[in-house]
C-alpha cells in the first residue's frame, strides 16, 4: 500500500470514529456534554471543538486557504452535540475529498501553513500524518471521558483493516460507503 492510499483510509477512519462517537453521546444530556471532567481540555464540548478547530485549521492549509491565523482565533465553539456532530461532519468530508484525490506526488507537495509570526511549510504527507494523530490522541480523550458518564464508549479502532469489515457495517450502510472503494483497489 501506498501512502497516498493509507491516507485516503485514514481520511474515512476519522469520519467513522468521529461518528460513532456522536452516536454515542446522543445519550447525554447537553449539560453532561458541557460538564467538568478530568481531561487536557476540561469537558467533552472543549474537547471536541478543539478537535474540529484543528480540524479546520490543517485542512484549510492543505487546501491553501488564507486567514487560518485569524480564523483559528475566531473558532466560535459549538453550543450543542447537534451543531458540533454537523460542523465535525462536514470538516470530515472536506478531508476525505482532499484524501481521495491525493496522490504520491501529492503527498511530497509543500504546504504553506500561516503561524502568528511566520509560515511553516511542511510536506502534505507529514501534514495529513500531524492531523491524524492530533485527532487521535484527543478522541481518546474523549472516550475515556465517556468512561466517566452513563455512556459506554464506542470501539474507535475497527477502520483500517480490510479484515475487519464486519465491524463496520452498520457504519458503512448508513453514510452509503463502498466497503471496496474505501478498502479496495481503486
Amino acid at each position: 500500500m501506498d501512502l497516498s492510499s493509507y491516507l485516503r483510509i485514514q481520511a474515512s477512519a476519522n469520519h467513522l470514529a468521529n461518528r460513532r462517537l456522536q452516536l454515542a453521546m446522543s445519550g447525554l444530556h447537553e449539560s453532561e456534554f458541557s460538564a467538568l471532567r478530568v481531561g487536557f481540555f476540561p469537558s467533552l464540548a472543549a474537547t471536541l471543538n478543539h478537535i474540529l478547530a484543528v480540524d479546520l485549521y490543517y485542512i484549510g492549509a492543505l487546501h491553501g486557504d488564507t486567514g487560518l491565523v485569524a480564523a483559528y482565533r475566531a473558532f466560535a465553539p459549538a453550543a450543542t452535540r447537534a451543531a458540533l456532530k454537523q460542523r465535525q461532519a462536514t470538516s470530515d468530508l472536506r478531508l476525505i475529498k482532499s484524501c481521495d484525490g491525493l496522490t504520491a506526488a501529492g503527498c511530497d507537495a509543500m504546504v504553506a501553513m500561516e503561524r502568528s509570526d511566520h509560515v511553516q511549510t511542511e510536506r502534505a504527507g507529514h501534514v495529513l500524518a500531524h492531523l491524524f494523530m492530533h485527532q487521535t490522541h484527543h478522541r481518546g480523550q474523549v472516550h475515556a471521558m465517556l468512561s466517566g458518564s452513563a455512556v459506554k464508549p464506542p470501539q474507535l479502532d475497527e477502520f483500517m483493516m480490510p479484515s475487519d469489515a464486519q465491524f463496520r457495517v452498520d457504519d458503512m450502510l448508513a453514510l452509503r460507503w463502498d466497503e471496496a472503494l474505501v478498502y479496495g483497489q481503486r
